[in-house]
This record gives structure tokens, C-alpha cells and sequence, in this order.
């Protein structure tokens, strides 16, 4: 544990995005795992459902296989905890990683501010073993998967509008290391 009370495994992670989009877009888009391969490809692989949850999403469960800039992937399982609403939700994050992520929209004129708590421990042997020494990595890891999080975001709120060609908007950015992404595949 360090001076803090937290182990080297234990990450906290806070991201702000802003995109073009009402909160209720961005709940709609944000609050379906299993579209997660469609419009973030270079971070979820691969996405099997569970369980599909109550109407308002509590209980939502996904199985994901996940990867950022660097070479390994994380499987862990996706279940909403508390209602999507337009406001926000939250999930529970088991497997690989273990903890709490907590997602908040407002809206701000056109745009939406999304705001991502991200409070997890690293299961994955991997990580566990090397967190003490790479920890800075596999934080930059994750801002870069953040990144591509916000710009895949903003180009599936450009496609999902009325009028929109879905031609004229480009694809999301795919994973980076192919052959380590290549292990993953959409099962909704």
C-alpha cells in the first residue's frame, strides 16, 4: 500500500468529454454494451449479453473483452447498477478489472459533458505483477483508450442523426496490435 492507503493495482481515473449530443443520446448510445464493438472498435472487442436488465437498465449485464494502446487485452463483465437516465448511471465492473465506474451527463448548450469516475483494481495477472513498475503505463493505457472513447463517441452522434449519410461520417479508429485485437469478437 502506499501513503494513501491504496495498493499499487488500485486506479482511479477521472475523464470529461464533450461531444455534440443531449444527455439522452448519449445515455442511449453509452447505456447499450452491445453496441460497444460498433462505435468504439479500438477498445471493446468483442461484447457478449447476459442479460438484457430491467427497462431501465438495471441488471444489465455484458461479458466485454477490452484493449487499450498496449498489447493485452482485460475480460470483465459490464452490469449496470442503478438506472440509465439522462442524468447518468452506474456499473459494476468483475474480471480482469474490479470496481465501480460511474457515468454523468448535463447538457451545456449543444454539447453534453460527460464526466467517467472509474474506480477499479487490476485482477489480471499481468497487471497485478507489474502495476508497481508500469502503473504510468497502463494509466496512459487507459487515457488513450478514453480518447478514443470521445472522438468515437462524437462520430456515432454525427451517424445516429436523421439526414446524416452514414457515408459521410468516418469510420471510429480500430484497435491498435491486430493480432492481439484479432482474438476478440462481437457475440450479442
Amino acid at each position: 500500500m502506499d501513503s494513501h492507503g491504496t495498493r499499487s493495482t488500485d486506479y482511479v481515473f477521472r475523464t470529461v468529454w464533450r461531444v455534440a449530443g443531449t444527455p439522452d443520446e448519449v445515455a442511449d448510445i453509452l447505456g447499450e454494451p452491445s453496441t460497444l464493438p460498433d462505435w468504439w472498435p479500438s477498445v471493446y472487442l468483442a461484447v457478449e449479453r447476459i442479460h438484457p436488465g430491467g427497462e431501465n437498465g438495471v441488471g444489465r449485464m455484458a461479458r466485454l473483452l477490452t484493449k487499450g494502446w498496449l498489447p493485452y487485452t482485460l475480460r470483465w463483465t459490464f452490469t449496470v447498477t442503478s438506472p440509465i437516465t439522462t442524468s447518468g448511471f452506474t456499473i459494476r465492473a468483475a474480471g480482469d478489472l474490479d470496481g465501480t465506474g460511474r457515468w454523468v451527463f448535463e447538457q451545456d448548450g449543444p454539447e453534453t459533458v460527460v464526466t467517467y469516475d472509474w474506480q477499479v483494481s487490476a485482477h489480471k495477472p499481468l497487471l497485478r505483477r507489474l502495476s508497481w513498475l508500469l502503473k504510468p503505463a497502463f494509466a496512459a493505457n487507459h487515457r488513450w483508450a478514453m480518447a478514443r472513447g470521445q472522438e468515437s463517441l462524437a462520430l456515432e452522434l454525427r451517424r445516429r442523426r436523421s439526414g446524416a449519410e452514414p457515408h459521410s461520417v468516418p469510420a471510429p479508429p480500430p484497435p491498435t496490435f491486430p493480432r492481439v485485437a484479432g482474438r476478440g469478437r462481437r457475440t450479442a
